[in-house]
Parts: structure tokens; C-alpha cells; sequence
């Protein structure tokens, strides 16, 4: 038995052996367009065998997750996962976008990289993507680093988000510059909906006390102004925004996607009573190379974006802000990585 098996046609098909169930449903997390919440009901065979068949999904990485009497299961006779912050899912790619297919170009390195938190007193793991001949050179590189959002974890852009492909073809391609990429885990904690579901502060602690500086002294990196980026999305957009106006000369490329200042309101802002200096220093705007937002339209922050670039603007940032279609989904961020690489790190 295969599955997921991806037909000539790009149907996929889904199967779960599991004859003493009395109901089997997929679940998929927001990103295969026309999935109710509730999940797509699979068949059962006479051999025990459920099935359901998807029509040709888009070119992208899918998450799912079987539901087999209401018991969560991911896929047996599939070995690929993606980690969130609070589980893993079966995961399945659906090749046609050159942009992170795996072309056989030079591949870099993805790592999962453990640290020790001296913030947080404990353990912890990032991923670190190397570009392609960095192990057997003696160059250094310019440092971006990459925050996921609120519902995943530091596996989320190497899988489900397709991040060291996407930067192999770039760099390939020549569009990109080689880089070294940190994707450190965001949460200090599981993460809940509702107050106190995740501390930004904690992590920014961790960012600066630990993530960063274990980045310089293990890897080949460029530590100057200009030879460092940051960028995340949903609550790494959040983070990007408070790691970096909290010591703004250290980043010249900042990237924020599917998200903006959580706390901002029309009428006042504690964020902005508390970065006024940074916001009003005009000599910090000077080696600020790029400020970069990307949001969809149906997405549910985007009027939180557009709230945050309007701040930025009213303080003297020059902002490029675009809008695309789509929600706040994978289908977007995975596109917004690959414009926003393109323009950091160039001459």
C-alpha cells in the first residue's frame, strides 16, 4: 500500500489501513484551499484499506494528519514530517514550482543545531542552513535569520516551508547571495490560544543573549551592519520588529510577513513609546538598506500590517509594503522568502 501517491494526473491519493475503524477523516492545517476544518471523509475498502483521492493540488508542501475515530494519527506508510509547536504532521510535496523544487542543483546544508540557553536556563535546538560549499571552504557569510510563527517550531521552514531548497535555487540561479540561515525555535514554551500563550520577551532574551552570539562564534558569518537580516512571519514578524528596534544598528535588512506591532492601537502604543529613540534616530535609518512587509489580503492581519507600516512611514522609514493575494497561509510565506532573499545581502 502507497501513500501518499501522487497519479501522472496530480491527484493524490491518501490511504490508511485500519480495519476495525469505524470512521477516518484527513485533517490538513489551512493550506489545501476547499478543506473544510472538519476534514475530507475517506472510504473504506473491503480489504480494510480507507482512501481518498485529492484533485491536483497547487504546486507546495501539505501537511496532514489522519483522524481515525477521532484519534489523531499521522501517516504510517509515510516517513516525511513536519514539526509544529505542539505536534508532528505527515507531510506530502507536490513538485512544479521551480522556485523550491529540488532541481539538482548544489545543495546546501540544513542542521538541527542544539544550544544551551543560559536565558533560559536549559537546552535548546534551531536550524542552521549552510550554503553549498561552506564545509569545504574558509569564506565567511552574511547571517539572515528566519522566525516561524505562532502555531510552529524551528522544523517549520525547513519542511513545510521549503527553505533550503528555496535558497539552493536562488544561489544557484545567482539571484541570491550564499548565506548562512538561522531558524531558531521561537517559543520558550507550548504554545496556547489565549492570554499568556507565548512570551515574546522571553525569546528575545534568548535571541540576543544566546542565538546570535552562538551563531558568530561556531559558524563563518559576517557580523558587520550590512552583512545581517531578519525576517519572520505571523509571530516571527512580532519578533523581528522587537529584536530589531531593540538594537537597530545591528540589522540592515529587516522583513516582516503576514504580520505587524500586535499591541497597536490608532490612538497610542506602548510599542512605540517604547522605541521612540530608535524610531527618531535618524542616523539608524542611514544603514537601514531595506524594510520589507508582504501580506495577503484575506489575510486576518492585515490590518495590523498596514497599521505597522503606517507607524514606520510616520517616524521617516522609507517602507516597501506589498500586498498579495491569499491568506495567512504557507502558499504565501514560502514566495515571500524567496523575494525578500533576493534583495538582501546585494551589492
Amino acid at each position: 500500500m502507497v501513500s501518499p501517491e501522487i497519479a501522472t494526473s496530480g491527484d493524490v491519493a491518501l490511504r490508511l489501513r485500519a480495519p476495525q475503524a469505524a470512521d477516518v477523516t484527513v485533517m490538513f492545517p489551512g493550506d489545501l484551499p476547499g478543506v473544510p476544518p472538519t476534514g475530507l471523509a475517506l472510504a473504506k475498502a473491503k480489504d480494510g484499506v480507507w482512501q481518498v483521492t485529492l484533485p491536483k493540488p497547487d504546486s507546495g508542501a501539505y501537511r496532514y494528519r489522519f483522524m481515525v475515530d477521532g484519534v489523531p494519527t499521522n501517516d504510517p506508510n509515510n516517513p516525511t514530517l513536519s514539526q509544529s509547536n505542539a505536534m508532528a504532521w505527515s507531510l506530502f510535496y507536490m513538485p512544479g514550482a521551480a522556485f523550491m523544487d529540488d532541481q539538482g542543483v548544489a545543495h546546501g546544508a540544513v542542521a538541527a543545531v542544539h544550544y544551551n540557553s543560559s536565558a533560559l536556563g536549559r537546552t535548546r535546538r534551531m536550524q542552521v542552513y549552510t550554503p553549498p560549499g561552506y564545509e569545504r571552504g574558509s569564506d565567511s557569510y552574511p547571517v539572515f535569520y528566519l522566525l516561524h510563527g505562532a502555531f510552529d517550531s524551528d522544523d517549520a521552514w525547513r519542511s513545510v516551508g521549503r527553505a533550503g531548497f528555496i535558497m539552493d535555487n536562488l544561489i544557484a540561479a545567482g539571484t541570491a547571495k550564499p548565506m548562512i540561515v538561522v531558524m531558531p525555535d521561537g517559543h520558550t514554551s507550548r504554545f496556547t490560544m489565549g492570554r499568556g500563550g507565548f512570551s515574546m520577551g522571553d525569546f528575545v532574551r534568548d535571541f540576543t543573549a544566546d542565538i546570535k552570539p552562538y551563531i558568530e562564534s561556531h559558524y563563518r558569518v559576517l557580523t558587520d551592519r550590512r552583512s545581517t537580516a531578519i525576517a519572520g512571519l505571523s509571530m516571527g514578524g512580532a519578533q523581528t520588529l522587537d529584536i530589531a528596534f531593540g538594537d537597530l544598528a545591528e540589522y540592515a535588512y529587516l522583513g516582516v510577513f503576514s504580520s505587524g506591532i500586535f499591541s497597536l492601537r490608532a490612538e497610542s502604543s506602548e510599542w512605540e513609546t517604547t522605541h521612540r529613540a530608535q524610531l527618531d534616530d535618524a542616523a539608524l535609518k542611514d544603514g537601514l538598506e531595506i524594510v520589507w512587509f508582504a501580506t495577503g489580503r484575506e489575510d486576518f492581519l492585515v490590518e495590523t500590517t498596514a497599521a505597522t507600516v503606517a507607524l514606520l512611514k510616520q517616524h521617516g522609514f522609507e517602507v516597501t509594503y506589498k500586498q498579495t493575494e491569499g491568506g495567512h497561509t504557507w502558499v504565501n510565506w514560502r514566495e515571500y522568502l524567496k523575494e525578500f532573499a533576493q534583495q538582501i545581502f546585494q551589492e
